[in-house]
């Protein structure tokens, strides 16, 4: 005589719900370290030789900043040619249209004065005539 296997019960939904892992409320995204703020955003045009560019500049960088620039090679280092726009949060960013397939030098102008390189640039190379390290940007 051959022994069968008792039939096994389906579970009701409440058994099914005990089971089930909770489902928990998604978690607000902690502001990361400066080292984790991702690159400057970009984007290409369809025959990809023009890159749009949002460079940023976080608010704890110049906590005090009533205005700042962005200045460099793709701008002939004007002052104030490419002002940085205030959000809410208190960064800074402006968006810029520059030649694909290049790279620019770069630094922040805080106030008019104060000169601040990029937290995120892609590469950073000294400069000889300002003896300093300048941001770069590969489009």
């Amino acid at each position: 005589m051959k022994k069968t296997a008792p039939a096994q019960k389906e579970p009701t939904k409440q058994e099914l719900a005990r089971k089930a892992p909770a489902k928990k409320a998604p978690a607000k995204k902690a502001r990361p370290a400066a080292d984790d703020q991702p690159r400057m955003a970009r984007k290409y045009s369809k025959d990809r030789a023009v890159c749009r560019v949002t460079f940023w500049m976080p608010k704890d960088a110049a906590p005090d900043a009533t205005s700042v620039a962005v200045a460099g090679t793709f701008n002939d280092w004007s002052l104030d040619r490419h002002p940085m726009k205030r959000l809410k949060g208190g960064d800074f960013q402006v968006a810029l249209e520059l030649e694909a397939g290049k790279e620019f030098e770069f630094r922040f102008v805080i106030d008019g004065v104060r000169w601040e390189n990029s937290w995120n640039a892609d590469k950073y190379v000294w400069n000889d005539h300002a003896r300093c390290e300048h941001s770069v940007i590969v489009t």
